[in-house]
């Protein structure tokens, strides 16, 4: 009885796996462009054929209450959605007055009604929640806030040219927060 009651467990736990690899296959080859945050970029082109570029997933409000509501004031929120934001450098760079030295970041935001620091952190490839401490912040940066005349439905990372070189800037709701960014002299 037991042999009989062991291989229907086993046939049974064979099955659900041999059920389960297409699925799991599928999620892991999934078209990225139709999730309901679709992956981003942003680019800055800056002389010399250097480049600031940032990957990241750009959620919808869909009728929501962002900043105060979905991404709470005063907790670090992973700057979009899905996989982590990344901030990749061909150069050295100031960024809000802090050096950051060429190379591959995460980054992330502290909203504030007022208030808002851009984090980059020096530690790379965790899913976007995973804030993994101050310890590893290579800086934190100020931010200007900024009421937008209008609602912006898709979260958006832009840079736009200055001079030799950009502002970052992050638009949803209705707030634009933004840092300066230049090439190191």
């Amino acid at each position: 009885m037991r042999k009989y009651l062991f291989l229907h467990c086993v046939a049974a736990f064979l099955s659900v796996g041999v059920l389960a690899a297409p699925a799991l296959s599928q999620m892991g080859g999934q078209d990225k462009s139709k999730r309901p945050s679709p992956p981003a970029k942003a680019e800055c082109k800056l002389a010399g054929g250097k480049s600031i570029t940032v990957d990241y997933s750009s959620p919808r409000m869909k009728g929501r209450k962002i900043y105060g509501g979905l991404v709470p004031f005063g907790e670090v929120w992973r700057a979009g959605a899905n996989e982590a934001t990344t901030f990749v450098t061909t150069t050295d760079l100031t960024v809000g007055g802090k050096p950051v030295p060429a190379g591959s970041y995460t980054i992330f935001a502290i909203p504030n009604q007022d208030k808002w620091w851009l984090v980059i952190s020096k530690k790379t490839g965790e899913w976007g929640t995973d804030y993994p401490g101050e310890a590893n912040d290579l800086a934190r940066v100020d931010m200007k806030v900024s009421q937008l005349p209008s609602a912006v439905e898709n979260f958006t990372i832009a840079f736009d040219q200055t001079g030799g070189g950009c502002t970052l800037r992050m638009d949803w709701e209705t707030t634009r927060a933004s840092a300066e960014i230049s090439p190191k002299k």
